[in-house]
């Protein structure tokens, strides 16, 4: 103790950064320590949880082993009134929890003026706006029909999916092809050259892809995501080497089966030249994965992270189809030239179930080139990556991550664990204009918002 004012300080600084500051400008050696408080202050449902913690572990080890056991397989494709249980004609699916019409953002009901059109239930905007407010259009989650939909995540009766099954455990996901980026029915557009492009996948590539996952089979898809983790994918936002894995597979049974070469050469070009092709793909395999997970008793797994444009909501494992919901933010970005960050829609989409299942954001350390969005380093994302591994059950058995020397990634969202340490999960995302009809305008990065956490953490402990 007498030595220690003789000895040159050192100083530790826990809080603010910026406390640290008048520190080391006075030329005195400081580090920081990361602090963030815990999420929840309700000491009786921290107790509560606490003394269940063995059979929480027990439950949440049962869920996690079931999700990383899952194989999930495209088996084909049709359209969703046949595919989908309980599709209806009156009825169009969305991206995230449940929302009326009233209370939807510009993109999401761009997206169903344009459905509405596309079925020809409506000839213009206003028509299909009026027809959209009137009651007779009913609205629901994908989510809680088997289906996942990335950003405004818009699903219609007439629609072709894919069709994923889980061989393991048999349940079965599905998801819309995927149309490119920009201007899109799922970023909100609706003109005459979205509806256009839709009839062409309808009418061209759906019966082309149709008939070349019927002749080869069933297509792997946990293969095709663990080799482009490989290959410097996220499989989120950066589809690249998916995509070309899912080309180089399906290409040669195109043109076995197509109609004609015209026709061959149109699908192979319109693939080629989508790299987020795969992403529709990789969303379902991830949610006919986490499916599998699902209601396991006192398991407190998230097994669904989803935004509708409005509300950014989650499920959990162990209670049931309960949506736990709060405000969803907007996403730190880099914008398309002629847009800013007031351009931007709140974060929206079903594509943040790659993140639950282990993608994305989450294995982001295997993609670095995405934190460019917003100006970050390579480090940036490797720190990232980390950060996840605090707030999961367990780590990945198929999906590795070059870098940290093929570590399984970050796996199974662990509510207790987020609401405990403050770490809230990292997404990365495509951005949407708030106006409908205008579509995509840039892509970034976020941290999901606290509200949903917190809810999710205080119903699980309730029902304990």
């Amino acid at each position: 103790m007498n030595k220690l004012f003789t000895e040159k300080l050192k100083v530790v600084n826990i809080g603010l950064e910026s406390f640290m500051k008048g520190l080391t400008d006075g030329g005195i050696e400081a580090v920081n320590t990361e602090f963030k408080p815990p999420l929840i202050s309700d000491q009786k449902l921290l107790e509560k949880v606490k003394k269940n913690s063995a059979k929480i572990d027990k439950a949440n080890k049962k869920a996690l082993a079931k999700v990383l056991s899952a194989k999930p397989v495209l088996t084909g494709l049709d359209i969703a009134i046949n595919v989908i249980p309980g599709m209806k004609k009156d009825l169009i699916l969305h991206s995230g929890p449940p929302i009326k019409w009233k209370d939807m953002c510009g993109p999401m009901r761009g997206g169903i003026i344009c459905a509405l059109m596309y079925e020809g239930k409506a000839k213009n905007y206003k028509e299909a706006e009026k027809l959209a407010a009137s009651g007779k259009i009913k609205y629901a989650p994908c989510h809680e029909y088997s289906a996942v939909g990335p950003m405004a995540g818009i699903i219609s009766s007439s629609m072709p999916v894919f069709i994923i099954k889980n061989d393991k455990y048999g349940n079965k996901a599905y998801a819309t092809m995927n149309e490119g980026l920009g201007k899109v029915l799922r970023y909100g557009a609706y003109s005459s050259d979205v509806i256009e492009r839709l009839k062409w996948m309808e009418t061209v590539l759906y019966p082309a892809l149709r008939d070349a996952v019927k002749e080869f089979g069933k297509i792997d898809l946990k293969a095709i995501a663990a080799q482009a983790l490989h290959m410097g994918d996220e499989v989120h936002n950066r589809n690249r080497a998916a995509t070309s894995l899912f080309y180089r597979i399906i290409a040669p049974r195109i043109i076995k089966t197509a109609q004609d070469n015209q026709i061959a050469a149109e699908v192979l070009d319109f693939i080629n030249g989508n790299d987020h092709f795969f992403l529709n793909l990789s969303m379902a395999l991830a949610k006919a994965s986490l499916d599998a997970g699902r209601n396991i008793k006192d398991s407190s797994l998230a097994v669904v992270m989803a935004r509708n444009g409005t509300e950014f909501g989650v499920q959990l494992s162990g209670t049931g189809d309960k949506w736990f919901t709060g405000a969803a933010p907007v996403p730190d970005a880099l914008y398309f030239p002629g847009f800013s960050k007031a351009d931007a829609n709140p974060d929206i989409g079903d594509s943040s179930i790659t993140e639950t299942n282990g993608f994305g954001g989450f294995a982001i350390a295997a993609s670095p080139a995405i934190v460019q969005f917003v100006g970050g380093k390579a480090a940036d994302a490797l720190t990232y990556t980390l950060k996840m591994y605090e707030i999961t059950i367990g780590e990945n058995n198929i999906y590795q991550i070059p870098y940290l020397d093929f570590r399984g990634s970050p796996t199974g969202i662990d509510i207790i664990k987020v609401a405990e340490k403050g770490i809230l999960p990292f997404i990365d995302t495509g951005v949407a204009h708030k106006k409908p009809g205008i579509g995509q305008v840039g892509a970034g990065v976020l941290s999901a918002p606290a509200e949903p956490f917190i809810k999710a953490f205080e119903g699980f402990a309730k029902k304990l």
